[in-house]
């Protein structure tokens, strides 16, 4: 079967059928939205949860819900957006060989000839300097913070060359807002955040050793490193450890953030949420096979409703 018959009218092979780019976009728009992953919206709730977690326990610890805040959730929102979409159009330009001998990123605009990586550096520009304006309506710690962030975002394409964990520089770039959203609220950071934080690096390491089953062959034979390769068939082993201390680090952020400031069924509602992403996590581990590539792309896609159930937990408890 041909690449066109794999990805008719440009589709990327593992985008969501039917997504409004492939119906509703103007043709000369849809490489470069594809190439912002905008016809796969999963990666931009996992960047924008997180904020929102960071955002929702600075709430709680301080017992302020402000007008700024409705402001700094809808700019994670549109900051989330842009610049998963300027980080995914850099991990493209410095993957564009590897991409092009790996069957599921072969079709990729770059890769398969859509977009020239000339255009591709300036829709990366474009992207970045339309969320930094975004970026620059928060308080100076915020900003700072998220010129910080640009960091790990710059490693992470090149960790696979390294290291057989690169789903660490991914968490850390793809958690980032829950300091990030924590900061601009408060004006200043503090330890329970940062362990949200590493809280979510922990999440990520479950979900994105899931996604990197997929490409594992492919992976194996152009020599790229990932904790799929690394754990193979130990890999639940280690899903199940990251899913502790994912759920024991944000269940400790959470007493951080809130014990001796809110009443104990607050408390015990926030905690709820944790407690209910575990729960989560376990319905999928329970599901991984690990030599399904539908099932391992759907297991990961549903961590867009693992963190969301973490919210109205942390909301409610504001309420009480």
């Amino acid at each position: 079967m041909t690449q066109a018959e794999h990805t008719p009218e440009g589709q990327v092979a593992d985008a969501v059928r039917g997504n409004w780019v492939d119906r509703s976009a103007p043709a000369w728009s849809r490489p470069y939205l594809r190439l912002s992953r905008a016809d796969r919206p999963i990666g931009t709730w996992l960047l924008l949860l997180p904020c929102w977690w960071g955002l929702l326990l600075a709430m709680l610890s301080d017992g302020q819900a402000r007008w700024e805040d409705l402001w700094i959730a809808i700019g994670c929102g549109a900051g989330a957006w842009l610049m998963r979409g300027a980080g995914c159009t850099w991990n493209d330009i410095t993957d564009r060989d590897i991409d092009g001998s790996v069957e599921r990123t072969r079709s990729r605009p770059i890769p398969s000839g859509a977009v020239s990586v000339t255009g591709a550096l300036v829709w990366m520009a474009a992207q970045a300097l339309i969320a930094l304006c975004i970026l620059l309506t928060f308080d100076r710690a915020a900003i700072a913070m998220g010129v910080l962030s640009l960091l790990p975002v710059a490693i992470y394409p090149f960790a696979k060359r390294f290291t057989y964990w690169p789903q660490i520089f991914l968490g850390l770039a793809f958690n980032w807002g829950a300091m990030l959203a924590w900061t601009a609220h408060t004006g200043s950071l503090d330890w329970p955040p940062v362990v949200l934080y590493v809280a979510g690096i922990a999440w990520t390491l479950f979900y994105d050793t899931i996604y990197a089953h997929q490409d594992r062959e492919d992976d194996a034979l152009i020599g790229v490193k990932s904790t799929a390769r690394l754990f193979g068939a130990d890999t639940p082993m280690w899903l199940r450890r990251f899913l502790v201390a994912t759920v024991g680090l944000m269940g400790l952020a959470v007493l951080g953030a809130a014990i001796g400031r809110v009443n104990p069924l607050a408390l015990v509602v926030a905690l709820g949420g944790p407690w209910t992403l575990g729960w989560h996590m376990t319905w999928q581990l329970q599901r991984f096979d690990m030599d399904n590539g539908d099932r391992l792309l759907a297991l990961f896609r549903s961590n867009r409703d693992a963190a969301l159930l973490v919210v109205p937990f942390f909301a409610g408890a504001l309420l009480l």
